[in-house]
């Protein structure tokens, strides 16, 4: 008999948590939950502490992203494999999830026999995406060779964010770029933190040398 994959769930919605553990709990014979956490932090010490087969997790734990505690789960316990549960039917979150690290991205819609089988196939290695993205995918990975998308794209940046950047780039204050593209202070500074960590820096320069490195803009 083959031994059940162990499984951690990550959510912060106790209904959704609550929801998980009752559809799996019809296939005890093939995946057995060791722990739940609503939070990062909880999240984090319960994987360290039980270094299960899969994390199952969300994109957004409120405040906090769960595509940074996945670069954090996969870093600390490489042998946990993450997988995304999420609400978030876009394809640029499919590229984001895996370039952080994620053995797969599931839609919530999922059926019971469905999840279970992906979970089973990410724990043995493989990567798994939901059927209604992998066509998108494929179109959109194709184009993105193509280059038919904005700067950026094929790092994961909206065309906002590419906007943002190219006015940093060009040596625009926060304020500058605000009035540029009409939009509020906070509001730039909400794309710079998201660009920011799509593209693994932590700070202005950081960002502007990684575009012109991979020369984005010209």
């Amino acid at each position: 008999m083959s031994v059940p994959v162990r499984v951690v769930l990550v959510d912060d919605h106790e209904m959704i948590l609550a929801g998980l553990q009752a559809m799996l709990a019809g296939f005890a014979g093939r995946v057995r939950v060791v722990g739940q956490a609503g939070t990062g932090d909880e999240a984090t010490r319960l994987v360290t502490a039980l270094r299960p087969d899969v994390v199952l997790l969300d994109v957004r734990l409120g405040p906090e992203s769960g595509l940074d505690l996945c670069r954090l789960i996969t870093g600390r316990v490489p042998e946990s494999r993450v997988v995304f549960l999420s609400v978030y039917d876009d394809e640029q979150y499919v590229f984001e999830a895996l370039r952080a690290g994620a053995g797969g991205y599931l839609l919530k819609r999922v059926d019971g026999p469905e999840l279970v089988r992906r979970l089973e196939e990410v724990a043995r290695g493989e990567t798994v995406v939901d059927p209604t993205l992998a066509g998108r995918m494929a179109v959109t990975a194709a184009r993105l060779t193509r280059g038919e998308f904005w700067p950026g794209a094929d790092r994961g940046l909206t065309q906002r964010e590419s906007e943002v950047l190219s006015l940093l780039v060009g040596g625009l204050s926060n304020k500058a770029i605000a009035a540029r593209l009409v939009l509020s202070e906070e509001t730039v500074k909400s794309h710079l933190r998201a660009l920011y960590r799509k593209l693994e820096v932590t700070d202005r320069s950081a960002a502007i040398a990684v575009a012109l490195r991979e020369g984005l803009f010209r």
